[in-house]
C-alpha cells in the first residue's frame, strides 16, 4: 500500500475471528467446568482427567470425520466440538463409576474393571448408535437448513464414534495407572 494508506479487516471476517475467539472460549470454560463437577462427584483430583482425557480422542474423529467429507473447521463445528465435550464425557463417566462402585463394594481392581468392561458396554454402545442415527439425517443434509447445521452433525457423530470406541481401551489403561499411582502415594 502507498504510504499513509492503511488496511484493517472487518465486516464478515471479523465477526469469523470474534465467533471463533468465543467459541474457543466455550470450549475451555465447558472443559473447566466438567472438570469441577467431575472432581466434586468423585472427591478425586486424578480421576476426572481420565474422564476428560476422552475429549483428545473425541478430536481424532472429529478431525478425521470433517476431512473424510470436506468440511471445514467453522463456527458449526466448533460448537459441535463443545456439545461433544458433554456428550462423551458421559461414556467414561458411567465406566469410571462402575469401577470406583464395584471397588467399594471390595471386588479387586482389575476383576472391577473387566465387569464394568462387561456390564457398560451395552448401554454405552446404545447411547453412542441412538446419537449417531439420530444425527445422520442432519449430516447427510436432508431437511430445512440442514446444510448450515451439516458440519455440527458431523462434528458430532465423527468425535462420539472414536470417542466411544478409544474410551472402551484407554479409560481402563488410564483407570490402572492413575490406581497405582494412588497405592504407591498412599
Amino acid at each position: 500500500l502507498p504510504p499513509g494508506v492503511r488496511g484493517t479487516i472487518g465486516g464478515a471476517t471479523d465477526a469469523f475471528r470474534e465467533g471463533l475467539r468465543g467459541a474457543a472460549w466455550s470450549l475451555l470454560l465447558s472443559l473447566l467446568l466438567v472438570f469441577l463437577i467431575l472432581a466434586a462427584q468423585f472427591e478425586s483430583l486424578r480421576q476426572p482427567f481420565i474422564i476428560l482425557f476422552t475429549v483428545p480422542l473425541a478430536t481424532i474423529g472429529v478431525t478425521l470425520t470433517l476431512a473424510l467429507t470436506g468440511q471445514s473447521v467453522n463456527l458449526m463445528s466448533l460448537t459441535g466440538l463443545v456439545v461433544l465435550v458433554g456428550i462423551v464425557v458421559n461414556d467414561a463417566i458411567i465406566k469410571v463409576d462402575f469401577i470406583n462402585r464395584r471397588r467399594a463394594e471390595g471386588m479387586p481392581l482389575l476383576e472391577a474393571i473387566e465387569a464394568a468392561g462387561r456390564d457398560r458396554l451395552r448401554p454405552i454402545l446404545m447411547t453412542t448408535v441412538t446419537t449417531v442415527l439420530g444425527l445422520l439425517p442432519l449430516a447427510l443434509g436432508l431437511g430445512a437448513g440442514a446444510a448450515l447445521q451439516q458440519p455440527l452433525a458431523i462434528t458430532i457423530i465423527g468425535g462420539l464414534t472414536s470417542a466411544t470406541l478409544l474410551t472402551l481401551i484407554v479409560v481402563p489403561v488410564l483407570y490402572v495407572l492413575v490406581a497405582g499411582s494412588e497405592r504407591r502415594t498412599l
